[in-house]
């Protein structure tokens, strides 16, 4: 089985990424989409994170009708912060039958090669690259096994949701209902 893995804070998840995850299902190879929950990214600051079980609790809500679709916690028991090629190792020694993929945004393609091992994940696993504005894939100064998806163009933020519940706007389009339904039940973002 080919598995697409979706790394993220995931603070909070929101329509882009469940639209970019929809499309690589549908229209790649890969056959189930894993939201990697990242209990700290080394390029992002923790303070502003919510606690990792309720961006997953929030993930499980936002993909509970989707059979392709699956939460994960495997980098909360590991050593942070979290290295992708970390990972990658242990899922692939506990799952040998399946074959994992990432999925990334063209942004990260800039620091890419600054990745742990960056170039034993472009060796031994496909990168799913969906654009971001301003990408141009003929700038792409990395080789391997890298495909380039045609998906649309998402410009939501997890920022932009956290700073429009700061300041009490009501926006429950950008998150799946029971997501956005739940996040509002436990106050979330709202100081």
């Amino acid at each position: 089985m080919k598995i697409g893995l979706f790394f993220g804070s995931f603070n909070p998840i929101h329509i882009g990424h469940l639209a970019i995850a929809n499309y690589m299902v549908e229209y790649t190879d890969l056959e189930q989409i894993w939201f990697v929950v990242s209990p700290h990214n080394p390029f992002k600051n923790k303070k502003s994170l919510l606690a990792d079980y309720h961006r997953l609790a929030l993930v499980n809500k936002a993909i509970e009708n989707y059979p392709k679709f699956r939460a994960s916690n495997v980098e909360f028991g590991m050593p942070q912060p979290s290295f992708t090629i970390d990972t990658l190792t242990y899922l692939q020694e506990k799952n040998p039958q399946m074959n994992f993929s990432l999925i990334i945004g063209s942004d990260n393609l800039t620091n890419f090669t600054k990745w742990k091992n960056h170039d034993l994940i472009l060796q031994n696993h496909d990168l799913f690259v969906y654009p971001r504005p301003n990408f141009d894939p003929e700038k792409i100064a990395i080789k391997g096994n890298i495909k380039i998806v045609d998906a649309p163009l998402m410009e939501i933020s997890s920022s932009f949701i956290r700073k429009a519940i700061k300041e009490q706007k009501d926006i429950p389009y950008f998150m799946p209902e029971t997501a956005y339904t739940y996040l509002k039940e436990m106050h979330f973002y709202e100081k």
